[in-house]
């Protein structure tokens, strides 16, 4: 299992302050680790398929493709995330 994000999600975490840009990667290693797990901070988005993570006042958005890998496809202050 493994953890990909896609060009315009890289540039939205390079844009971060560090310290939350670290939280945030590393709890989506730790969802790559175990994509099926229970993580108590990842959330089933509703109306759309994909999951989202939190830290302070970012979300990363990211979905689990057929193989059990993660894919980041944004990261977005939560005023602007959904």
């Amino acid at each position: 299992m493994s953890v990909s994000v896609r060009p315009e999600a890289q540039k939205q975490l390079a844009g971060l302050p560090k310290v939350d840009r670290d939280r945030l990667v590393e709890r989506l290693e730790r969802i790559g680790a175990d994509p099926y797990g229970n993580h108590p901070d990842a959330k089933r988005l509703k109306g759309t398929p994909g999951f989202r993570v939190r830290h302070g006042d970012w979300r990363a958005i990211y979905r689990i493709d057929g193989a059990g890998d993660v894919i980041v496809i944004e990261v977005k202050h939560r005023r602007e995330a959904y």
